[in-house]
Order: C-alpha cells, then structure tokens, then sequence
C-alpha cells in the first residue's frame, strides 16, 4: 500500500492561515504537522527547511495577490473605475488575501528579503492604479496623488478605531472612494 504524502500546496496554505494568526514566528513545522494532523517528516519532501516554506509561502501570496487578481480585473473587465474598485475589493476585503497581506507588511517591517518583495506587489498595484486613474484624470501630478490616497487608504482603514459622526464606516469609505474615483455622491 502506498504512503499518502500530504500535498505541498496544504503546508503552504497551513503556513499561510498560521502567518496571518501570528506572524512569521508562528510558521512552524511542527506546529503546521499538528495542525494538518500529520508527522512532520513528510514536510521535508517538499522543501528543504523552513526558509524554503516562507517563500513558497510568499510566491503563494504574490501569484494570488497581484498575478491572479489583476488578472480576474481584466477578465472581468468594465470601465476603469469599476476595474479599480473591483481589485480593492479582491485584494483587501477578502477573509483570505488581506489578513496574509497585513502580516507580509508587518513581516516586511523587519525583514529586507520581504521589504523588496512587498515594494515589486506594491508596484504593480500602484501601477494598475496609476494607469486607471490616468484614463479619467490628466494631471500626473494628480494621478499618482489619487492612487496614493487610495492605496493608503484601503491598507490603513484597517488599522483605524475612530467614529464617524453619526456615518457608518462603509458610509464614509463610499464617499471616499466616490472622491478619489471622481464620481457623484451617491444618494441613499
């Protein structure tokens, strides 16, 4: 009878739900078997050691937060405000991609080998907004003011605890992006 080995995709995707928990520090291969409820020894016929697992974990993220959403936007298509909200939304409202992004900047924060990684993401999301932003707003100067803005404001919204005045949070995000996006106010 044959062995069954746990598919290497599963310890990524494990290290991947234990970074977004915990930081890097949480990825641990005895902690990834016991959770997989397998030995750890199967670990190593997928990688080498743990160094190889963060960045087959950070290969995941990256394919699936820059590769695979910008893809989907494109397939997907509409005009280019619909475009850029549509990889807000892919990017950082999901129960998936934004809790694994929020640990990669934070892990960035103390490791250089993340920082450039994270910089080449950030650059091809500034640079769809850039070039969305640019089909509705001629100024360059405004253009890379408004993705700016955005960007910041889809990572930082999640770290704020603050009211609103009498507006909920989606609310006052709407308006937000009715700015930044140039459209009319929405009415309710």
């Amino acid at each position: 009878m044959a062995v069954v080995r746990t598919p290497r995709e599963r310890w990524v995707e494990q290290g991947l739900r234990a970074l977004a928990a915990g930081g890097p520090d949480a990825v641990r291969v005895e902690a990834l078997a016991k959770d997989l409820g397998v030995t750890k020894g199967g670990f190593y016929g997928h990688f080498a050691d743990r160094e190889a697992l963060l960045e087959a974990m950070l290969d995941t993220w990256e394919r699936e937060s820059t590769d695979e959403v910008l893809e989907r936007v494109e397939r997907e298509g509409g005009d280019p405000r619909t475009r850029i909200a549509r990889a807000g939304v892919l990017t950082f409202s999901s129960d998936r991609l934004l809790p694994i992004d929020l640990a990669v900047r934070d892990w960035a924060r103390r490791d250089e080998a993340v920082a450039a990684r994270l910089r080449r993401v950030d650059e091809r999301r500034m640079g769809l907004l850039r070039e969305l932003i640019g089909t509705f707003c001629a100024d360059p100067d405004e253009v890379e003011a408004r993705a700016l803005i955005a960007f910041c404001l889809a990572i930082g919204e999640h770290f704020l605890v603050t009211g609103h005045g009498g507006r909920t949070r989606a609310q006052v995000l709407a308006r937000a992006a009715d700015l930044l996006l140039d459209r009319p106010p929405r009415t309710s």
